[in-house]
């Protein structure tokens, strides 16, 4: 099963993503910092990154920027959550190329299901259908 390097230091939403993850057989890779996202990618040879915006060890934006600029990993899916009254961090996210972004709320409901869709878009090359919590 794929390696997902997960930078996320929120013990909720960690543990949330953990238990949705590990009984399928997934691995997690974890990133505690912003500098460690591109690097732990590229060594633990991850599949997809998830991220929370809201991480304040984490620079989301330009760990999301980092990943992008790499020609080893910008074709990585990466499933961002953030606050949804944040239009502005949802709308740099997007222009820095997420793969899908939605909300909190969302990410904690949908977990497995929402890694699982950015796993199938870089199987397939296909663009996933936009969140319907966020304009």
């Amino acid at each position: 099963m794929p390696t997902i390097l997960v930078a996320i230091n929120d013990i909720f939403f960690y543990t949330k993503l953990r238990d949705a993850l590990k009984p399928h057989g997934y691995t997690l890779e974890r990133a505690r910092s912003q500098d460690e996202v591109q690097h732990k990618s590229v060594l633990a040879q991850v599949s997809a990154v998830v991220l929370d915006m809201n991480d304040p060890s984490v620079d989301g934006l330009k760990a999301l920027q980092d990943v992008r600029s790499d020609a080893q990993l910008n074709a990585l899916p990466v499933l961002a959550f953030a606050n949804h009254e944040e239009v502005a961090t949802w709308q740099r996210a997007r222009e820095l190329g997420v793969t899908k972004i939605v909300s909190r709320n969302e990410f904690s409901s949908r977990t497995r299901e929402l890694v699982e869709e950015i796993l199938h878009t870089r199987a397939t090359g296909t663009t996933p259908p936009p969140s319907t919590s966020q304009q």
